[in-house]
């Protein structure tokens, strides 16, 4: 098992190499092996791609994301022209009903108010808006009508590690709790680790994976 010094250079290390992130200003701690990302980013979307860079050091249990976004001075939208843009993309994405969600934008962070039909059109919204130029944060109070019992969540991410990896799912124990999705059991390689944590994030009304897997 890697220290949480040894894991801390891993995750620098691959906050670094990523090209397609600007991490020059996220601090990493780490202690048990739960990654913690603070400091700041120039957009939202780069403090969910930190997450998710960091997410795949091996040893990595899981990521607590305290990064703030501090948006560029240059020309910055203004909050009525950052709602408009929202409203542009929810309309313009397949997947996300017609008028059945409200926005509002204040000092760049959005607002998100309405009902769907089901959790996973909810996080639609939200991932649509993630790229959106001078947002600074998400906060949404949309109501899902339906939600996927966790039993069926468990169900699914089976079946999928089945499909993947056959001989690991019987070793492989998964638990949810309000969308947050806990694996458990033993692996034999990293590969089959980020087949199960890929299993896992790809199942609709997953908010976050914790992952509790151990090299066998």
């Amino acid at each position: 098992m890697k220290s949480d010094t040894q894991l801390k250079q891993d995750v620098l290390d691959e906050l670094a190499f990523d090209s397609a992130l600007d991490a020059s200003r996220i601090r990493v701690e780490v202690a048990n092996g739960v990654v913690t990302l603070a400091g700041s980013a120039p957009s939202l979307a780069q403090t969910h791609a930190a997450e998710r860079v960091a997410g795949r050091a091996s040893g990595v249990r899981s990521v607590l994301a305290r990064t703030r976004v501090e948006v560029p001075a240059t020309d910055p939208p203004g909050d009525e022209a950052i709602a408009d843009m929202a409203r542009a993309v929810l309309h313009w994405t397949a997947g996300v009903p017609q008028r059945a969600v409200e926005v509002e934008a204040v000092k760049g962070h959005l607002f998100l108010r309405g009902a769907v039909e089901w959790e996973w059109q909810r996080e639609l919204a939200i991932r649509s808006l993630l790229r959106l130029r001078g947002v600074t944060g998400i906060t949404s109070r949309v109501a899902a009508h339906r939600r996927m019992a966790p039993r069926k969540i468990s169900e699914r991410i089976g079946r999928a590690l089945l499909h993947y990896a056959e001989d690991e799912a019987t070793r492989i124990h998964v638990e949810i709790s309000d969308g947050v999705v806990t694996l458990k059991g033993t692996v034999a390689s990293e590969a089959e680790r980020a087949v199960a944590r890929g299993a896992a994030w790809a199942q609709p009304g997953v908010s976050a994976v914790i992952d509790e897997l151990v090299l066998a």
